[in-house]
């Protein structure tokens, strides 16, 4: 079930296909889910977001945005230095950032053979240790090998998968969710994808569309998580994966990754003190990069390499993209999540279908749900 399976419609730009991040052609999600009442009780996972099949010897240009930086995304630095992603990206629980970089480390160096060179790999987190035995380390390296070996183009699972299997948004179950735009011009069709881990924000700011649905659904409807003594409410995170074909450079992959973040804020989200809010955005519209541009010929390094880049008048129509694609991917993580009951019996409930097409007064799902 998605938010479009319920009449929910965000913006006015046309969908992919399979309205998700493998729109972008050549992206690939997979996801490995570790699911087990318990006890412990282990509700995580780890999800790989591959750019294209060739992106441990060919980067694409990327850059990154922070809303509050009360979490991680590994490799950073580099990208910041270069404008270059040049590894997929792993999406996991807080304290299992660590077993899904290394792996990615040693995917590439299996894909590549033993030689001189270095890995900075992606990996972003989101806190799952209200639902997840967290501090169990169920995350290892077969669960990254088993991700990558699966990842497909086809559209990903959403909701209790992957990273997002223990995650809370706006006090419902959150996780994994997707979403994508396209837009025509006159040299061809641009899209816009994008994957969110969602685990963040608070049950009363919560508003779809303009309309407070979190106010609407309070606990009397649906009951919020049991939280510990000291947890300050909104204390979680989301990663936002912004994919595009279109012929981005670094510095405007960065200004899609922070207009990402005003479709955080949109629905509620305040980048809260103890929120780690980051996102990532790639462009693989400029393939043909290499890491070492060598003239094999000339025994000496290129002095160029030919790249485009996006007409500055097209960004507003790519940052409306970004943000409404990026608002169904959150729209869509919650609506497709399942109840769950994970450590010490804290339970995240599901954000009811039937009382959110009420909040959102679409009679004709009220009437048959």
């Amino acid at each position: 079930m998605r938010a479009r399976d319920l009449g929910i419609v965000i913006g006015d730009h046309p969908t992919g296909a399979a309205n998700a991040i493998t729109d972008v052609p050549g992206v690939r999600v997979g996801h490995t889910t570790l699911d087990a009442a318990g006890p412990p009780a282990v509700h995580t996972g780890v999800t790989v977001v591959i750019p294209h099949d060739d992106i441990w010897t060919e980067p694409v240009f990327a850059g990154s945005h922070r809303l509050n930086g009360s979490g991680e995304l590994t490799g950073l630095e580099w990208i910041r230095e270069s404008g270059e992603l040049t590894t997929p990206i792993g999406l996991t629980n807080t304290h299992s950032v660590g077993v899904v970089r290394d792996e990615l480390v040693a995917a590439q160096v299996r894909a590549r053979g033993e030689g001189l060179y270095w890995s900075l790999p992606v990996v972003g987190e989101t806190y799952d240790g209200l639902l997840n035995d967290i501090n169990g380390f169920h995350i290892r390296p077969e669960h990254i090998r088993s991700a990558l070996a699966d990842a497909s183009t086809a559209r990903p699972a959403e909701g209790n998968v992957g990273g997002g299997t223990g995650m809370i948004c706006h006090g419902f179950k959150g996780g994994i969710g997707t979403s994508s735009r396209i837009t025509e011009t006159t040299l061809g069709r641009y899209t816009v994808g994008v994957l969110v881990q969602a685990n963040h924000g608070r049950r009363e700011r919560l508003r779809i569309n303009g309309i407070g649905v979190g106010e609407t659904i309070g606990p009397a409807a649906v009951p919020l998580p049991e939280l510990p003594d000291r947890y300050e409410p909104g204390s979680g995170s989301i990663i936002v994966i912004v994919a595009t074909d279109a012929p981005l450079l670094p510095h405007q992959c960065t200004r899609l990754a922070q207009r990402s973040a005003l479709a955080v804020s949109r629905l509620g989200g305040t980048g809260e003190q103890y929120s780690g809010d980051l996102m990532l955005a790639f462009s693989t519209g400029n393939r043909g990069i290499p890491p070492y541009a060598w003239d094999e010929d000339a025994g000496t390094a290129y002095p160029e390499v030919p790249v485009r880049m996006v007409a500055p008048q097209l960004m507003t129509r790519l940052f409306d993209l970004t943000i409404e694609a990026t608002e169904e991917a959150i729209v869509n993580a919650m609506v497709a999540a399942t109840t769950t009951t994970g450590r010490n019996g804290v339970t995240a409930h599901a954000l009811d279908h039937a009382l959110l097409c009420q909040a959102l007064s679409i009679p004709r799902l009220q009437e048959t749900s």
